[in-house]
């Protein structure tokens, strides 16, 4: 891309206009607590195994004193940031693992100590003493734990410091022992993969010479997490213990020069030395580069040996890496302040006093009116339930069956069995009707009988409906408030609303279908007549098609048309034939078609009257009233505080939510700057130096500190 070709001429270019400084300042920021969770930011971690020496290669670098001492080894995560500043000092604070509880998470967060800057001897015993307090704090000692995956994070300030970022992890062991169990051993290791996983980190893999590099845990995990070695440099510590001229020193210095194990930012060689009391840095840098110039080591470049290298290649590395990222960083930095501010909408404005309180439920009862249509699925597949398993006897091979069998509360009959049915209920209520005929009666009884299953399929159906206007009007709360005031909603003014409109909807389908079951049957649908005659003209064309093809049939099998006018008479003998002569199955057949056609009428009226009377009228159109401005307005202002009233824990997470969104907005201005300055970016002479404090190289070796001097070098050798 562009801007990581261009990233040189950039990184000049803003250094210039004195804006490199605010743009790691504003990056650093970023790793505040609560951000740093969710944004993966540019970093270099220091891993290897348990006494391979990392925090004395750490102290090196940073120029921090940190306890080392053979029986403490790294228990946590410590991450080092160093922040040029007018005043020396030093701030520890733990950031909490993510998995810790809400009331660890507070405890941890508590911690915090700050010492002014000592002599570097006094300094570590300071320093030793407050790393004892946080192991206590995170519970190494108290809950038997041997390491913590919490993270120790340690402020460096000073004019003179480094902007640089740098974590050191728990050191990888093979085996469990006797104080580090196999669930230890375990979480060391998801620990360090954790952060070596993270795309934007530099892996710094401390090796030492003091063991085999088949023991080298990092150096797997190295090349299985980074394969191509692009963000990986190698250092080897604790040259001193080889054997001069032997073969594992030939081996040591055949990595060096990346012919063992390739990593693409190179390899590093460090003399570990202890700080001892009188003894000044000057004093270890000089004897480090005393023992690295004499040997096989004189003849690696004076770019790969000695902590003034290294450092200024990290401190570019790192640099270059922001620079390289802050597209893809600028995006979630982004993503998190949208994340920020939806969860502050939701939170409302603050609301101390009552009045504040009724406005932020007026703003939720807006949203609250949108809730109307969400029911309609619901009683589409109410109709068409109720159209197939509604009827009580259900007529097997009929034009419009489209299943063998009904449901469970169901009988499942044949056309002929229904009627003989009929035929044995027309006595038990026979009037004064003549002969061919049945008292109206009886369909009102069929009807009855056929519809006996409505109620329940209604009942089920209103439960369903306010089933899901319930969760549907939870989802709406909690999506509008936050979850205190949504609760509280739902349990004061929502839930006895909406428990009250279920009884109404109860009660109104009682009364609709009363309305169908008591009296006799009454329409006025022309619907009603006009299916009754086609039923009966598709019966008696049936009837006519059927004579008509048996006397055809007859006359001659094998030709299907006959002319002779003489012979009407007989054709109509032969339809009539196939007529009934049962006068009992006559009237029954016309009983169950009045009964059938009426029952479709009805049942259309009745699905019409649930949906509309119960569903819509008694429920859909009285939510809009359960949480109103005029119920809102005639709230007492106890139960108004008892709703929306904020709790302590809702302040302070809008507290946190309002400065994580100002350090946000704060980091992605900075950054969005060094873009656009990027684009404009003209290139400069190089050699320029890196603004870090007098006790640095700048890039051409040049020294203000005191110590061995350096040859020449430009830009290019630490690539």
């Amino acid at each position: 891309m562009v801007l990581r070709q261009a990233s040189i001429t950039a990184l000049e270019a803003f250094y210039a206009q004195g804006n490199l400084d605010h743009l790691i300042d504003q990056v650093d920021t970023l790793r505040l607590p609560g951000i740093s969770s969710y944004i993966s930011l540019p970093k270099i971690i220091v891993c290897g195994n348990q006494s391979s020496g990392k925090s004395s290669v750490l102290e090196a670098i940073c120029g921090v004193s940190i306890p080392v001492r053979s029986n403490l080894c790294t228990q946590f995560p410590t991450e080092f940031v160093l922040r040029k500043a007018a005043k020396s000092g030093v701030t520890m604070s733990i950031v909490p693992h993510r998995s810790r509880s809400a009331i660890e998470k507070e405890a941890l967060s508590g911690f915090h100590e700050e010492l002014e800057e000592l002599e570097d001897f006094e300094s570590v015993k300071i320093m030793t003493h407050l790393i004892e307090k946080a192991k206590v704090a995170m519970g190494i000692y108290t809950h038997g734990k041997a390491f913590s995956n919490d993270l120790l994070r340690v402020e460096v300030s000073g004019p003179d410091r480094p902007h640089l970022t740098m974590a050191d992890l728990p050191g990888l062991i093979h085996s469990e022992t006797k104080p580090q169990s196999v669930d230890d051993v375990q979480l060391i290791q998801d620990v360090v993969e954790s952060y070596m996983k993270e795309p934007r980190s530099i892996i710094l893999a401390v090796v030492s010479a003091k063991d085999d590099l088949s023991n080298q845990i990092v150096l797997q995990l190295a090349r299985e997490i980074d394969p191509l070695g692009t963000r990986t440099v190698g250092v080897i510590s604790k040259p001193d213990t080889l054997v001069r001229g032997s073969e594992s020193e030939a081996q040591f210095v055949s990595l060096a020069r990346n012919q063992e194990i390739n990593f693409n930012l190179g390899w590093h060689v460090l003399k570990n030395m202890e700080l001892k009391k009188g003894a000044s840095r000057l004093d270890i840098r000089n004897e480090e580069f005393e023992f690295l110039s004499k040997g096989a080591w004189a003849d690696l470049p004076q770019s790969q040996v000695g902590i003034y290298p290294l450092r200024t290649h990290l401190i570019r590395l790192l640099l270059e890496q922001i620079i390289a990222e802050l597209p893809s960083l600028m995006e979630e930095v982004k993503t998190k302040m949208d994340d920020c501010q939806r969860q502050l909408d939701v939170f409302g404005q603050p609301r101390a006093i009552p009045n504040e309180q009724r406005s932020h439920l007026v703003h939720i009862s807006h949203a609250f009116q949108g809730i109307v249509r969400a029911v309609q699925t619901l009683n589409e597949k109410f109709a068409k339930n109720i159209s197939e398993r509604g009827h009580y006897r259900h007529i097997s091979g009929s034009q419009n069956d489209t299943k063998s069998s009904g449901s469970e509360a169901q009988i499942v009959v044949t056309r002929q069995e229904y009627i003989r049915h009929i035929k044995l209920r027309l006595p038990l209520i026979r009037g004064r009707e003549l002969p061919g005929t049945f008292n109206p009666m009886i369909v009102n009884d069929l009807f009855q009988e056929q519809s006996q299953l409505w109620l329940r399929l209604a009942e089920n159906h209103i439960v369903d409906v306010w089933k899901a206007t319930n969760t549907f009007v939870s989802a709406v709360l909690c999506a509008v408030s936050d979850r205190a005031t949504s609760n509280a909603l739902l349990q004061e003014v929502v839930t006895p609303a909406l428990d009250n409109h279920l009884q109404a909807m109860k009660q109104k389908l009682t009364e609709i279908h009363e309305q169908h079951q008591n009296g006799h049957p009454i329409t006025y649908d022309h619907q009603f007549t006009e299916t009754l005659l086609k039923d009966r003209r598709d019966r008696l064309k049936a009837v006519f098609s059927k004579g008509l093809e048996d006397f055809i049939v007859e006359k001659n099998n094998y030709r299907r048309s006959y002319t002779n006018p003489r012979g009407v008479g007989t054709v109509l003998d032969k339809i009539l034939e196939s007529t009934e002569v049962d006068l009992a199955n006559v009237t029954a057949t016309e009983a169950l078609d009045y009964t059938m056609v009426y029952y479709q009428v009805a049942l259309k009226r009745f699905i019409d009257r649930v949906a509309i009377d119960v569903v819509e009228t008694t429920l859909i159109q009285r939510l809009t009233n359960v949480l109103s401005s005029v119920v809102i307005d005639h709230m007492s202002d106890a139960l108004v505080a008892r709703i929306a009233g904020e709790s302590r824990e809702n302040r302070d997470l809008r507290n946190q939510l309002l400065k994580e969104l100002e350090t946000l907005r704060d980091g992605f201005d900075t950054c969005q700057r060094f873009v656009d300055s990027s684009k404009q970016a003209v290139c400069k002479p190089r050699g320029w130096p890196i603004p870090y404090g007098n006790w640095l190289t700048d890039v051409n070796g040049s020294h203000t500190e005191p110590g061995p001097p350096k040859p020449k070098m430009s830009i290019h050798s630490f690539k």
